[in-house]
Parts: structure tokens; C-alpha cells; sequence
């Protein structure tokens, strides 16, 4: 059966109501493949690629992404797809379909890293100090592209589907503000993607259950007071209690936690002094910290601010500790709802094999994303886009990372795959449930 008569039958058997409507695996296949072919076409794939590289030439930091928000804008319009601007700030929330329930949704974020970018090409970066080093400028394009394929199959679409366009994802709590604005209000469902640097084009990783970690952020003040450093005796050292505390810190995972329950606490940041002979009055440390259970991830955060406390107390210092909540709000740990690690293995074994969908370990990294899975059933995956050479690929958060736009189809029909996929076996689930009911009156 050809994917437009396909289309044709599906419609007109949920239109009539007749029987219940399953897609098997023969028919998501077609679905699926015909999604990813369409975002293969080169006009289509052109186009994806062309809106990644603008995108990727003008970077914006989280909540600044107003010319990334009017590009999404212009392509919205174009394509005849209407929306909410503004949310939180710069987000764009896109509607496909029928603009009933159900509800599912696809999001991307949209933000830059302050990074200068150190790859060499016709697009680099344009704005000094702001790179796309963690993928987002793909991302948006394969959310554009995912609208698109939605767009032109919406005769598919049993519901609706909400691309969401969301800012500030390092760092600001991007996801959280726009649940504040009330993106999530009837929405069953949320997907989205990450790429990844070192899984292989044409695969994708998840897991059901913790994926990434919940991660927090603290800065610390160490005062004592500052003298010539050939005298020491008269002066009260921060950078020796700072140092102290550091290597303390370091105990609350090797020597307090469980050994089987993933943590991480890392000080990246130390300022104090500015001359090799003098003792200065203050210190100030930072760094994250890392756990996949709110108890872990609580009770971290408590003995980090103990142990900064009593160890600059130890040493004649003063300490305040800062967890930065409203600039860098606590992300919690990226959870993947089992059903929807189901609904995930079904829809990308189809699009890809089955032997291209890897299982992922857990990574200390943390995601935004997992705001929205503290409200509705979520699910996160990667891309990947590492090809066949001998050159390492550089990570996320690298002045040298480099997307691989193959990859950019693959997500942007996932997206699409997974969300028309769902409306359809909610369909059929809801008629079931009706002709069940009707025979048990």
C-alpha cells in the first residue's frame, strides 16, 4: 500500500468510525519512511541546512534570541502554521493539526553558548564571544523541518501537535518559564532530542528511567584578611582555607555517598589576589553539583554549604554560599517515562532498525528538558551524527564542535514520526476503549 493511500484509508476509517484504527508495524514503517524520505528531498534538506547556518551565524544567549525567534516566525508563516509568540520572552509555540485533543508535543531550545567559536568555515559565527556549541541552531532546524513534514501530511494528524520553541536552556531555566506560561496546558506528551557527538549517523540512544542528571550551581565567599605574604602570621588566609575546603568537598561523594548512586560535585571556578606577594581579604569558589535522586541531590546541596561553613570557620574565615537559584535555577534529573521509551523503540526501530537504537548509559550532564517530565510523561533521546573517519569529534560546549547536517532529516523526521505516531495509537486506543464500553451496555 502506497503512504497516500495509506493516508487515504486511515482518514477515512476515523471519519467513519467503524472500526478501531491500528498502524502496524507495516503501516508505521510507511509512515516513517516516508517522513524521513520527504526531509531527505534535497529542496527540503537544502532549506533545513540553509535555516541551521543563519541560525549558526548569529548565536544568542538564553532569553536574547528575538532575530532566532523572528527567523522561526518567518518560516511559521510561510508554511501556513499559526502560533503564539511571545512566550517566556523569545519562545514560539507552533500548532499542527486539527487544534482539538489530544495534545502532544516537540520541543527545541534555542539558545548559544558564550563561547568564540574557533572552527574555521563560510559560517561561522558572526557575533564575538557567542557560539552554537551545543547543537541548538540544529535543533531549531529540525524542529522547522519536523513542522513542515507535519505540515504537509496534517491529514495524518488525529489532534494536534505543539512545536515548541524554547528559550534559554543554559542555564536560565528555559523550560520552567514557559510552563509558567502555561505551554504544557492540556498537553499529553513531550519529546525531545539532543545530538550527539560520538554515536553514529543513522543511530539513536536513550533509556527509560534516569537519563542525565539533576544538576545545581553554588559560589562561595571566603573572608579572612589580607597582609604581605612574607608576614603571614598577621594576616587570616582565604586562599588556605579555600584550598581546604575544595579538598573537603571532595569527600562528600568518595566518603559519604552510596558508591552505587551516581554524584558529582566539581569546584571550576577560583578568584582571589591579583600579586605574588600579598595575602588577599577574600576568595570566591564555584562549581556544580550532580545527582539523579532529589534525596541525593538535597542532601548534596545541604553539605555543600556545611562543609564551606565549618572548614573556612576552621581556618579564622568567614564563608557565605550562594546556590544562585533565580539566575540558574536547580535542573532536576531527566527521567524518561517507560511507556514512552515503548512508543520510542517502536517508532525509531521502524525509521531506522532496530539495531540503530542503542541503549544509552546515564550521563552526569543535565537537561532543562526535565521540567516538563516533572509535569507530564516526557522523553528525551540523542541523535547521532559522528561519521566514519579517523577525526575525533569534538564534544559539546567546545569551541570546535561541529554539527554533522546529515543528520539533521533524521531528527527532524523523528520528531515528526514520533509525535503523528502517537496521536494515531491514542486514536486507537480511545476507539477501543468506546467499543468495549458499547458492548459491555
Amino acid at each position: 500500500m502506497g503512504f497516500f493511500n495509506l493516508a487515504a484509508v486511515i482518514l477515512t476509517l476515523l471519519l467513519s468510525n467503524a472500526v478501531p484504527i491500528f498502524v502496524d508495524s507495516k503501516g508505521l514503517s510507511e509512515i516513517t519512511a516516508s517522513f524521513l524520505n520527504y526531509a531527505k528531498e534535497k529542496d527540503v534538506f537544502d532549506w533545513i541546512v540553509g535555516v541551521r547556518r543563519k541560525i549558526h551565524e548569529n548565536p544568542e544567549l538564553g532569553y536574547e534570541e528575538f532575530e532566532t525567534s523572528k527567523l522561526i516566525r518567518s518560516e511559521l508563516d510561510k508554511m501556513g502554521i499559526v502560533y503564539k509568540y511571545p512566550v517566556a520572552v523569545t519562545g514560539v509555540v507552533g500548532f499542527i493539526g486539527s487544534g482539538k485533543p489530544p495534545f502532544v508535543a516537540i520541543r527545541a531550545d534555542m539558545d548559544a553558548l558564550p563561547l568564540q567559536e574557533m572552527v574555521e568555515w563560510e559560517h561561522k559565527s558572526k557575533t564575538p564571544g557567542k557560539m552554537h556549541a551545543c547543537g541548538h541552531d540544529g535543533h531549531v532546524a529540525m524542529l522547522l523541518g519536523a513542522a513542515k513534514i507535519l505540515q504537509d501530511h496534517h491529514e495524518l494528524l488525529q489532534g494536534t501537535v505543539l512545536v515548541v520553541f524554547q528559550p534559554a536552556e543554559e542555564g536560565g531555566g528555559g523550560a520552567k518559564q514557559m510552563i509558567d506560561a502555561g505551554v504544557l496546558e492540556n498537553v499529553e506528551a513531550i519529546f525531545g532530542l539532543h545530538v550527539y557527538h560520538d554515536l553514529p549517523l543513522g543511530q539513536v540512544a536513550s533509556k527509560p528511567g534516569p537519563l542525565l542528571a539533576g544538576s545545581g550551581f553554588f559560589e562561595a565567599v571566603i573572608s579572612g584578611k589580607g597582609g604581605h605574604a612574607a608576614i603571614p602570621q598577621h594576616s587570616i588566609d582565604p586562599i588556605l582555607a579555600a584550598s581546604n575546603v575544595i579538598v573537603s568537598l571532595q569527600h562528600l561523594v568518595s566518603r559519604e555517598a552510596d558508591p552505587l548512586d551516581s554524584q558529582v560535585v566539581t569546584v571550576a571556578k577560583f578568584q582571589g589576589g591579583g600579586a605574588f606577594n600579598v595575602i588577599p581579604d577574600s576568595v570566591t569558589i564555584g562549581g556544580t553539583f550532580r545527582a539523579f535522586t532529589k534525596e541525593s541531590f538535597m542532601q548534596l546541596r545541604q553539605r555543600i554549604e556545611e562543609v564551606i561553613v565549618g572548614q573556612a570557620t576552621v581556618q579564622r574565615c568567614n564563608a557565605t554560599v550562594d546556590f544562585l537559584a533565580k539566575e540558574r535555577p536547580f535542573f532536576p534529573a531527566t527521567i524518561n517515562d517507560k511507556g514512552l521509551h515503548e512508543h520510542f523503540l517502536k517508532v525509531a526501530g521502524d525509521m531506522l532498525g532496530i539495531r540503530n537504537v542503542k541503549d544509552m548509559p546515564h550521563l552526569m550532564g543535565s537537561e532543562d528538558f526535565s521540567f516538563y517530565q516533572e509535569v507530564i510523561p516526557g522523553y528525551f533521546f540523542f541523535l547521532g551524527m559522528k561519521t566514519e573517519t579517523n577525526e575525533k569529534p569534538a564534544s559539546v560546549h567546545s569551541p570546535y564542535f561541529k554539527i554533522n547536517e546529515d543528520a539533521l532529516p533524521y531528527g527532524a523526521a523523528l520528531h515528526a514520526s514520533l509525535a503523528t505516531a502517537y496521536l494515531l495509537d491514542h486514536q486507537s486506543r480511545t476507539t477501543i476503549a468506546s467499543i468495549n464500553q458499547h458492548d459491555e451496555l
